[in-house]
């Protein structure tokens, strides 16, 4: 698996107002979000009013397709003419080795799975209307 993360630093020129600088830095998002249905928020200068941090994520199965992704995603940002990006910084992460259990392998009526760290057994803790 591969993560990608990008953190896009912006100018916000003629910006008064934290509250001017919340709708701009709203915008970027929901529009970032919507386009490219990626993990994206305000991740750091929360309380300066004339710049802003966006960082975002994307999974893949190969460094590439992420890198291009980030590349394009990054453009579309610098696109938004109510910011003016002053710094991009990108990572490739690489996550190697033996994949978890799917989820549905552990069974909630198992009776031999005994009572957790709560006391309940499993079978306490979902009904049906779980799944």
């Amino acid at each position: 698996m591969v993560v990608g993360v990008c953190r896009v630093a912006f100018s916000l020129p003629g910006n008064a107002s934290l509250k001017g600088k919340r709708s701009i830095v709203r915008r970027i998002v929901d529009r970032t979000r919507a386009k490219f249905n990626v993990a994206v928020a305000e991740v750091a200068q929360m309380d300066s009013h004339r710049s802003a941090v966006v960082g975002l994520a994307v999974v893949s199965n190969d460094a590439r397709h992420a890198n291009s992704m980030l590349d394009r995603i990054s453009a579309f940002m610098a696109g938004i003419s109510e910011a003016v990006v002053v710094d991009r910084t990108l990572e490739i992460l690489h996550t190697e080795g033996e994949a978890a259990p799917p989820i549905a392998a552990i069974s909630a009526r198992d009776p031999e799975a005994g009572a957790g760290p709560d006391g309940m057994s499993s079978s306490e803790r979902w009904d049906d209307d779980d799944f």
